[in-house]
């Protein structure tokens, strides 16, 4: 698998469909060095081990020390054990097509189109910016914890890009294929979030409102627009928009809370994610879907760097078992 995921990379390096566009040159993701590893704690195990600090995360699910799986005639009785995986990258670019983790971009077939803007740079306001969603993941490309039967074993993939979507690059159209937009997207909607918000300061966000970004505001519409008073808030946010699309379009799983099975997610559970920004500046923690940007944003955002990449660290409750 990782020599296929290194062909991966050279092959479409040497593309002549790629080049590199403005301050979307750079060096490929490194793995290694660009993913925060003390993200993956803490790791829980038989609901008494801890591994790492408890940093905000929400234990409710990992009590239970023994688990039991009904899959097959004879029931598989394990041990319960909880991590952080770093699974996806995810991309909030200005420059359409702009490939972080390959650090060069595709070319645009409509030049001076669908690039990202923002209404009041200075002071923040309307932002807009494509998003492209990866699967990553790290530790079965890295060819780690082999052993462990929930590592994901897939590989290296473009799941979505923003450019190609209509409803992501317009507000309207967005609303008609999503009406559900007009009961959320709304001041009466958007001030139950502030309790969100407010979760997301010392802890894990609230998954009941489900359509809150915290500190980061409202999923709706389901665009690439957002409203925010911080530039890097407003694109964590819209990375945080485009994982809870991907459940909207069954494209989102999560482990059961026994740990047995991956099951479709339609709506998010936002404890089980976590962010890590990685370009242009790698920040070395990771922060909570809704975290204010005034506890984590400060010096992040580097001169001319208006493409961002996030990892995306999900929750995994496992039933480990090898019999």
């Amino acid at each position: 698998m990782t020599r296929k995921l290194i062909l991966t990379f050279l092959l479409l390096l040497m593309s002549k469909q790629l080049w590199a566009v403005g301050n979307c040159n750079g060096s490929p993701i490194n793995p290694i060095t660009d993913i925060s590893w003390q993200c993956i704690f803490p790791v829980r195990l038989a609901g008494v081990i801890q591994l790492g600090p408890n940093a905000s995360e929400d234990p409710t699910d990992t009590e239970s020390p023994v688990c039991v799986c009904n899959q097959g005639a004879i029931p598989r009785v394990g041990v319960k054990a909880s991590f952080w995986e770093p699974a996806r990258i995810i991309d909030t670019v200005s420059d359409p097509y702009c490939m972080m983790p390959l650090g060069a971009s595709i070319t645009n077939p409509a030049p001076g189109t669908l690039g990202g803007s923002l209404s009041n740079k200075s002071s923040g306001g309307k932002a807009f910016q494509q998003m492209h969603y990866y699967q990553f993941p790290a530790w079965a490309m890295l060819d780690m914890f082999t052993d462990i039967p929930c590592i994901e074993e897939t590989e290296f993939d473009v799941m979505m890009m923003s450019e190609v979507m209509p409803t992501w690059n317009n507000d309207v159209l967005s609303m008609i294929v999503n009406p559900e937009s007009i009961l959320f997207a709304n001041p009466i909607a958007a001030i139950t979030c502030s309790a969100d918000a407010m979760n997301t300061i010392t802890g894990m966000p609230n998954n009941s409102l489900f359509w809150c970004m915290g500190g980061w505001g409202n999923v709706y519409p389901l665009s690439g627009s957002i409203t925010s008073t911080d530039y890097l808030e407003a694109n964590a946010g819209i990375a945080a928009r485009s994982i809870f699309l991907m459940g909207r379009l069954g494209l989102l799983k999560d482990t059961s809370p026994n740990g047995c099975y991956r099951g479709y997610t339609p709506i998010w559970k936002k404890n089980r994610y976590k962010l890590q920004m990685m370009k242009p500046v790698k920040d070395g923690a990771c922060m909570p879907i809704g975290r204010d940007g005034m506890l984590w944003s400060g010096g992040k955002h580097a001169a001319n760097g208006d493409n961002f990449s996030w990892m995306m660290f999900k929750k995994v409750d496992c039933c480990i078992s090898y019999f």
